[in-house]
């Protein structure tokens, strides 16, 4: 196997296995954290409080991450990261409140490390032929994570209404292990020299930093460009409906005891159900990577857009307004049925990786040479994003959250297609402009051959 290849699946094992660990304990937290309150009154840390200062220390030490990356490289920022996430899991076998929030710092300081090494290293191994089909393929083993996981959960929950001590222990210590396995793979990636530039042609051309310093400011400089702009409105709906899918919408099914008594199973069938259309998504862009290069990106993005909107909509006749607050016997506009639940959980994820693996796939083409800088502006706004809604999460009805979801989704598309059509209308003048200065030399020959002839 071509060896770049070998190091993209390397990496997506890598993150499989670690955030199997994280997204699951991501997607059971709220649960999980009530249960605990349960049964220690002294216990009173909250699950979307935590989630937030996670997202908001990720995004704060996203600017920071460039300059890191220049001292220990993609792989030991990986590394790095990778740490503090199992640092994260162990803490919950030993529930104190102030361990919990300080370890959501450190996992917020880790996920900044690794996700901007995880986008640099991805672009080092890619090309312009291949930039589409790696970001695919990454992306649908990063997301078995949630498949695996949650399925776990799922049969540990099987028939349980409260989560004791006993089976949050197990899930806690094989969410540990799994999580380790996932640091023995990125301790196997192997160095690689930098790809020449993908998409020449469409690059904003911005020098790729060589100093601590030099990074941030060029972080800075790339951050104001028109189309990073653009782009950020679509990062910061991937980050408002990433908190809302990972964090929200399962809890919130668990929540809902109208839907029988083994709801609280359905959060991690929910989850699993996520995973399925994120895994989906991500094999059916990465094999069709090729063709989606070539058509355009923003097709994939549009039909996200309709997915979501459609999800937004059954979500919102399906649950109850008060489901993201705690158990409730309230309904909705029908009655809440676990089918549908399981229906939406698949279309947030396969809209999710419509918009993730097309803004992947943009930012390794379109900013090539400035890839670190570029990965490190897409977590930061992404993860701004995400920490608001986590804030207003707990005050939030469930149908206010549903219309911030849909704004922004026709912002954030709008803004997407803004960017790629431009991209390719100047693509298109180049090459015109190329056959202008060839012409005359074309014309040129064959004067010359005629002649000869």
């Amino acid at each position: 196997m071509e060896r770049k290849f070998m190091n993209v699946i390397l990496l997506g094992f890598g993150f499989m296995f670690v955030f199997t660990a994280f997204q699951t304990m991501g997607n059971i937290e709220k649960t999980i954290l009530d249960s605990i309150r349960q049964d220690d009154s002294t216990f009173t840390a909250d699950g979307y409080t935590s989630l937030a200062i996670i997202y908001a220390t990720l995004a704060i030490c996203n600017w920071m991450a460039p300059s890191v990356i220049t001292i220990t490289g993609p792989r030991g920022a990986m590394l790095i990261g990778a740490v503090t996430y199992l640092f994260f899991i162990i803490t919950f076998l030993f529930p104190r409140t102030w361990l919990l929030y300080v370890a959501s710092v450190l996992i917020g300081a880790g996920a900044a490390a690794i996700w901007t090494g995880q986008g640099n290293y991805l672009t080092l191994n890619s090309d312009a032929d291949t930039i589409s089909r790696n970001s695919g393929i990454f992306w649908a083993m990063l997301q078995c994570s949630l498949f695996f996981g949650n399925l776990f959960v799922f049969i540990k929950f099987q028939g349980k209404t409260h989560i004791d001590v006993e089976t949050r222990n197990v899930v806690f210590g094989a969410l540990t292990a799994v999580s380790v396995v996932g640091i023995v793979f990125l301790l196997l990636l192997r160095p690689t020299r930098r790809a020449p530039a993908i998409d020449d042609a469409k690059c904003e051309i911005v020098v790729e930093p060589e100093g601590p310093l030099d990074a941030f400011k060029g972080a800075i400089k790339l951050f104001c460009t028109r189309d990073m702009i653009f782009l950020s409105a679509a990062f910061i709906y991937t980050g408002v409906e990433l908190s809302f899918f990972s964090g929200v919408y399962s809890p919130s099914i668990g929540f809902t005891l109208a839907m029988g008594e083994n709801v609280k199973q359905l959060v991690g069938l929910s989850g699993v159900f996520i995973g399925m259309g994120e895994v989906l998504g991500g094999a059916l862009f990465g094999i069709l990577g090729n063709k989606t290069t070539r058509w355009g990106r923003d097709p994939i993005v549009i039909m996200g857009y309709f997915i979501h909107m459609t999800s937004f909509f059954l979500i919102f006749i399906n649950l109850p307004n008060v489901a993201p607050f705690g158990d409730t016997m309230d309904t909705s506009y029908i009655t809440p049925s676990p089918y549908l639940a399981m229906l939406c959980s698949f279309l947030l994820g396969f809209g999710d990786a419509c918009y993730n693996t097309q803004i992947y796939s943009i930012l390794g083409g379109k900013y090539s040479d400035n890839s670190t800088s570029a990965f490190a502006l897409f977590k930061f706004t992404q993860s701004l994003a995400a920490a608001a809604c986590f804030f207003y999460s707990s005050k939030a009805l469930l149908s206010v959250q549903l219309g911030v979801l849909a704004v922004l989704a026709s912002i954030g598309t709008a803004a997407f297609c803004r960017v790629e059509w431009s991209d390719r209308a100047r693509s298109r003048l180049a090459v015109d402009n190329v056959d202008e200065k060839l012409s005359p030399v074309t014309h040129s020959l064959a004067e010359n051959t005629l002649h000869y002839d």
